[in-house]
């Protein structure tokens, strides 16, 4: 009875958190913004909606923890180097202030 409370709960957290992510994606200004929403929102989304069927299928709870330890590591590595092949291609981030670039002065340091 409680395991199907706390995983319908949880369940619904990451519907929610999928949702906002996909929302973030749709009205973010630049790609590493849309990045950052995507990453961050649906990984907490997936890892919650995992666990929650892990909660409500006992016996599927080993499966659904490697599926989440999957995520929590694929999500942020695909996310930098998806952000690191968008900036190398020269698609530049969204900036209020002009000419604010710090991932180009670290390579300038990184070239002396």
């Amino acid at each position: 009875m409680i395991l199907n409370i706390v995983g319908n709960i949880l369940v619904t957290v990451g519907t929610v958190f999928l949702f906002l992510g996909a929302l973030g994606i749709f009205r973010m200004p630049d790609v590493y913004s849309r990045l950052q929403a995507g990453t961050k929102a649906t990984t907490l989304g997936a890892l919650s909606t995992v666990i929650g069927v892990g909660f409500l299928q006992p016996e599927w709870i080993w499966k659904t923890l490697l599926i989440a330890i999957f995520i929590a590591i694929s999500n942020p590595i695909s996310s930098h180097a998806l952000a690191r092949g968008s900036y190398k291609t020269g698609l530049k981030p969204y900036m209020k202030k002009e000419g604010l670039d710090s991932y180009a002065e670290v390579e300038k340091e990184e070239v002396k």
